[in-house]
Order: structure tokens, then sequence, then C-alpha cells
């Protein structure tokens, strides 16, 4: 064995040699395959070898990182083609009689399909057929009759006649084992494979009384080999019912006894009769064969059919279970969102009594109601973005409305609903990397600078632009540390994330891929400076973890809770910039033009300006968080993670460093910044010191209702995964939304909880050095 290192991990010492490489760096294209190429061609030379796999990882590779359609992957597939015509003319070379490969089979295919974006893991045709190629060096004795051959052929644009078969994954361990001579595998119920079984024929030793014809040998070693394959499959599925509490049921196995039994009386009765009878009549022996192979087969698709429908087996308690936790834990909240809004001072009177508050909240609920029973649908998971961009659009249309009605915040509210557009486009150019006509899977860092790549304008804008934002950013910044408010340690925690963002414009103008600039050695640019920024990131949460713990100031509670969440926020964004690519900057900048919108619309309702349980703002961030992800080219399945962004600044594979910014990648513009963001929403709102009783009081009301609007998604998507569990699409797209779900329940309470240690500390209520109106 020699390549993919997964072979060595689950069959440690089956191999007599092996040459094992490393499989997870999928941005290695070529460690693996040259490998496989040194040992290889020795190898077929050799004669101490019965079975030998080269595993071959380059072509997986490039698609993760590259796509199909990119440069790498053709230049894999022309570097495969060539390796594989050198294969065969070794094996040709020494095919004849007596030599090293006169039975030598040969078997090329690959363990899954890929999409057009070069990714798998779901349940489409792309990712789960595979090209099969096999080829016998020695001239087969007799073909396939046409009664067993599944062949389908078709005249190519050529004029040339192509056939094409096709067989079952279930029945490849089962038609390998027979070619090998090897018992069949005893959990396996597949069936011999005709066509491939018949490379085989040409290296059966035909016996010198043998009369029959090429074809009727072939049925006979075919039926014999089914026999055994048949008395395999019953006899796992008599030891499966028999020790599995959830088997099939009596009529199932009544059904398959049925089945078996009238191919076996046929076996006993007539077939093994004739077959043991020498000088056996062949016009009596053939139709006899005929007849019994298509018995075991009748057996063989009746047994596969049921396992199919009946062996997905879940345990509906453990799920009922786990629906009622998510249920308790949403009472819960509910619970504690109302207990912040009595310590508010807040009655149920006075709530009855302002119809603005219930309008606001009814119509939150109304969102959350559509957002989650939308969930139940595969159609709307497929379509989980432009549901959400709809529904933000739909609540800024609304704001829009009483932007008019109260005569206030008019640019605001217009500003919103064009940034929503620009989400929909956004999410729509994010959505056609899936698409058979996507323009956007070239070997871009990013897909938003492939949108017009054929534009050389588009391209030195595409490259600037990014920079020009990122230096914008960075100015603003700037600008804030000259509030008098930003005092040590906050004021060095803005400047270190102004030199990341330096650095990473460092970074990119050092990019071969980008300006190809020769400032430093490549290594500088493309490693390490990427690895100064994760440092100094770390290094400012460090720097904020002990301004909370040992740094004490005599700012109010409003101008601290600004102050440390515009720093935890810049602590945070030079990281996830870096590792969106130069989509980040603008994506951030759409971010915070989005936050201050919503801020600023907050504040329409003349309600009074201490208004509790703005759960309409809250419901709006949490709608263009998620917008924000799909904007950002991400999708709930494992083929729209970001692999390469995993492997910024570093080449070598560790499974731990690697998930951290995998992770940062995927959530950081959506949870991670939202999350340390919501504060925002809390201090818009007063322009008065109330205390930090009051205002604290707040930030855990609206932390509980964004954790509350994250939980309940999460809670329909369980639902839809219990109800829809016998779905076709259970595996494919149920199941990764699923836990996508899961994970950013997780994430978002991990992370609450950090900000409310973070943000939930003492402040001071008499003493107000620093004014309101300072910022």
């Amino acid at each position: 064995m020699m390549g993919d290192d997964t072979w060595t991990q689950l069959f440690p010492h089956h191999f007599e040699r092996s040459y094992p490489y490393p499989s997870f760096n999928v941005k290695d294209l070529h460690t693996v395959d040259n490998g496989c190429i040194e040992h290889l061609f020795p190898s077929l030379y050799e004669e101490d070898w019965d079975v030998l796999i080269a595993h071959f990882l380059g072509v997986d590779h490039a698609g993760h990182i590259f796509g199909v359609d990119s440069t790498p992957m053709i230049e894999k597939l022309e570097q495969y083609n060539n390796h594989l015509e050198r294969v065969i003319k070794v094996l040709e070379s020494q095919a004849g009689p007596g030599g090293l490969h006169e039975n030598t089979l040969l078997v090329v295919m690959g363990d899954h399909g890929q999409t057009l974006n070069g990714d798998h893991g779901g349940g489409s045709a792309e990712e789960v057929e595979t090209g099969f190629f096999a080829m016998s060096f020695k001239e087969p004795l007799n073909s396939v009759p046409p009664e067993f051959d599944s062949y389908s052929c078709q005249t190519d644009l050529d004029g040339k006649n192509v056939c094409i078969s096709s067989m079952q994954q279930l029945d490849f361990a089962v038609t390998m084992s027979a070619l090998l001579g090897i018992p069949f595998p005893y959990g396996s119920i597949g069936r011999i494979n005709p066509e491939l079984y018949a490379l085989g024929a040409g290296s059966w030793k035909s016996e010198a009384s043998q009369k029959l014809p090429g074809s009727d040998v072939w049925m006979k070693n075919y039926a014999n080999a089914l026999c055994i394959n048949t008395w395999q499959v019953k006899r796992y599925i008599d030891a499966y019912s028999a020790s599995s509490a959830v088997g099939f049921s009596h009529d199932d196995l009544s059904r398959i006894a049925s089945v078996y039994a009238e191919a076996e009386n046929h076996w006993l009765h007539s077939t093994k009769k004739l077959l043991l009878d020498s000088d056996g009549d062949s016009d009596a022996l053939v139709p006899a064969l005929k007849w019994q192979i298509d018995a075991y087969f009748k057996f063989l698709t009746t047994v596969s059919e049921l396992a199919r429908s009946k062996w997905t087996e879940f345990d509906l308690n453990m799920m009922g279970s786990g629906i009622g936790i998510m249920l308790m834990s949403l009472i819960f909240q509910v619970f504690a969102i109302l207990r912040a809004t009595k310590q508010l001072g807040v009655n149920s009177s006075s709530l009855s009594g302002n119809s603005s508050i219930i309008t606001s909240s009814s119509f939150t609920l109304f969102l959350l109601g559509i957002r989650s029973c939308s969930l139940l649908s595969n159609s709307y998971i497929l379509e989980e973005g432009k549901v959400a961009n709809f529904l933000l659009s739909t609540s800024g249309i609304v704001a829009l409305r009483q932007s008019v009605i109260k005569e206030k915040l008019l640019t605001e509210s217009i500003g919103f609903l064009l940034l929503s557009t620009l989400c929909r486009f956004a999410i729509e150019v994010g959505l056609s990397k899936q698409a058979a006509t996507s323009a956007f899977m070239k070997d871009y860092s990013s897909w938003i600078a492939n949108i017009a790549s054929n534009l050389p304008v588009w391209d030195y804008t595409a490259k600037f632009i990014p920079m020009l934002v990122l230096i914008l950013l960075a100015f603003w910044l700037y600008k804030a540390t000259n509030c008098s408010f930003f005092d040590w340690p906050w004021k060095y925690v803005i400047l270190g994330t102004i030199l990341c963002y330096m650095l990473i414009i460092v970074h990119w103008v050092t990019d071969r891929d980008g300006f190809g600039v020769a400032l430093m050695p490549e290594s500088i640019g493309k490693s390490y400076i990427p690895r100064i920024v994760y440092a100094i990131s770390l290094g400012q949460l460090l720097l904020l973890a002990y301004g909370q713990l040992f740094k004490r100031n005599c700012l109010d509670c409003k101008t601290k809770l600004v102050t440390k969440t515009t720093t935890m926020l810049s602590a945070w964004s030079s990281t996830v910039i870096l590792l969106s690519g130069k989509q980040g900057p603008i994506i951030a900048v759409a971010s915070i033009v989005g936050g201050y919108c919503i801020m600023r619309l907050d504040n329409i309702e003349d309600v009074g300006k201490n208004r509790p349980g703005r759960s309409f703002s809250i419901m709006q961030w949490s709608l263009f968080a998620t917008c924000v992800f799909f904007c950002s080219g991400h999708w709930c399945a494992f083929d729209g993670l970001r692999y390469g962004a995993a492997f910024i600044g570093f080449e070598e594979f560790m499974l731990v460093r690697q998930a951290i910014l995998l992770a940062i990648d995927t959530f950081g513009f959506s949870i991670i910044l939202p999350v340390f963001g919501l504060p925002f929403l809390v201090a818009s709102k007063y322009h008065d010191n109330l205390g930090k009783h009051f205002i604290f009081t707040q930030l855990s009301q609206m932390y509980t209702t964004y954790g509350l609007i994250t939980a309940v998604i999460t809670t329909f998507t369980i639902l839809c995964v219990t109800i829809q569990r016998r779905h076709l699409m259970v595996w494919g797209l149920f199941a990764p939304k699923f836990v996508f779900d899961v994970f950013e329940l997780i994430l978002t309470d991990v992370l609450i909880c950090l900000a409310s240690i973070y943000y939930f500390d003492q402040g001071n209520d008499d003493e107000l050095e620093v004014k309101s109106s300072d910022y």
C-alpha cells in the first residue's frame, strides 16, 4: 500500500509493505502523489505482493482548494493520465504466458465524486458517483451473456458507439473477493457484478474434458460464485435478525426465507445435478443456469432493498429527550427575559398600555416563526440565505414605514434597505458557486474577485479596493483613539489592530497571486506575517483580560461599555479579516453599516428613551448576522467550508490549530463579532447615566433574547431532522444543517458567557469624568 495514510490507520497490520503519507493537508497537492509514484513503478517489477493499492490524493485536494475548473486540477489530471499510461505499458509488457502480470487485473477508481466547486460530502449524484475503469491483460475466454449485461450504449459526437455500465458500491467488496478467491466479507449484502467478474475468466483453468462453450463456462462459474454469495448473505441476515433488537419484521424475514428456499430448492434438485454430470447436455444445463442466476439475483435484490429501507436506525427515545431538553431550555430563557423585564421596573399593565411595544414584539415573533418553520423544508434550507434576507428586507420596510410616519431617520431606513439589496446580490453570487453555470470558480482567494475576471480594470480594482477599505477602517480606529476615554489598555489594543491591518496589506501585496511585488521573501509575507497577526490578536485579548481584572477607572457605565465593545471587536477583527481574504474588509464595512443602521432605527419609536425589551432590533441583528454568513460565501454544508483559510500562515497540518482557524473564518462575521458587538444596542439608547444596574440588566435581557432566537432556530432544526429522518436528503442536507446549527448554538452560548464576564463588571455611577457628549 502507498499513499493516503487512512489505509494504515484502518488496517495497521494488514500490509506486507506500506508507504503512508499524511492526507489532511489539503493545500499539499504533491507529497502523497509523488510518494505513490516513487514506490509504484518499482513495485510493478516485484513478485512479493498479491494486491497493490496506490491511493493518490492530488485531485481531491485540488478540488477542495481550487475547484474543478482550475489550472491545478487540469495539471493533476494530465499527470494522472500520463502515469496511468506508463502503468498499462509496464503491465502489458509482462502479461504474456508465464509473465509476472499474466493474471493481473488493473482497477482505477475514485472513492467519491466531486461537486463543481471540488467538494464532496453530500448526497448529490456528482458526489456519490465516481468513475470506474477495469482492465484485464489476459484475453477473456468469453463475454457476458446479453441477459446479464447492464451496459447502456449511446453514440458520441464522433459517431462512435460508447457503452457504459454501472455498479452499486454495495457490490464492489464481494466482486473483488470473488476475483481474488478470498472469503466474502461477513457483513456484506452485495452481489457479484457480472461484467467485472467476467474480466477474470481469462485466468480460469479450463478442464481438458470440458466440452462447453465459453459462455456456458462463464455461467457455470458465475452460478457457483453466486451460490456461495447467496449463502453468505442469508447466513448474515439470520445472525443479524437473531441478535439485533431492531431488525427485520416477521413478514420481511418470511419473504426473505421464501425467496431463498425457492433458489435453494432449484439448486439442489436441478442445477447441482446437471453440474455434477460431466457428460451433461448443454441444451439442458444452460436454461437451468440462467434460471438459477435469476433466482439468486432475485434473492440478493430483495435483501438489499429491504436493508436500504430498514437499516437506517434511529433512537426515537433519545431524539424525544433531546427535543424535550431544548424545549425546557427555551422555557427557562423566556422566564429569564420576563424576570429581567420586571427588574427594569416594567409590569404587565404598563406593557398592555403600550401598543407600540406589543406590536413590535408580535412582529418579532412573526419573523422568528417564519424563520424557524422554513427549516422544516429541504427547499427552504437550500435557500436559507435568501429566506433570511427576505425577512431582513421585510423588517427594513417596516422600519421605513415608521420613519416616514415619525418623519425621522429616513436616510438610515433607505440605507438599510439598500444594504439588504446588496446582501441579496452577494448571497446569489455565493450560491452560484454550486451551480453548473458558475463563473466564480477560478483560482482566487475570494469569490468576489472573480465577478468580472476578464476585465483588466476590474482585476486591479478588486485588488486595490480591499486595501483602501482596510486603510479606511484603520483611520476610523485611529480617530477613535483621540477620544479621551480611550485610555490604557484600550488605546494600545486599538493601535495593535491598526498595525495588524497594515501587516495584512503587506501580506496581500507580497502574494504572488496578487501583485507579485518582491518587497521581501515570499515565505515571510506568506507565512510569518499571518502568524504575527495571530500573535498580536492573542496579545490584545490577553491585554483586555488584564484590564478587566486589574484596571479601575472613573468612566460612567455607558462610556465604558462603548469603549470595551469597540476594543473587543477590533481585537477580533484583524484575524477574521485576514482569514476571510480580500472580501474581508468589504464585509467588515458592510457589517459596521448594518449594525449602525439597526442601532439608529431602534430609536424610531418615541416610547421613552429607556424602553425595555427591544426584541425587534435584536431579531434584525440576528437576521443580518445570518445574511453575512451567506454573503461571505459560506453555506450550511461541509463543502461550504473554506478549507484553504485554515492554512493561512501555515503549511503543515495540526488538527486543533487548523480547526480553530477554520471556525473563526466560518463564524467570525456571523457569530463572534455580532455577539461581542451586541452591547452597542444597549449603549445607543441611553443619553443620561442611569446606573450600572439598569444598563447591565438591559444587556442581560438582550443577550438572553439573542440566545433564545438561536436556540429556537436550532430546536426547529432538530425537529426537522427527527421528522425527516427517512427523507432522501437526510444525510446530504438535513444532517449537515443540524451539525452547523448545533455548533452555532454552542459557540453562541459560550461567547455570550464570555461576553457576560467581560461586560458585566463594576462601573462608576457617581463620578462622571467623561461625559456622554464626548462620543
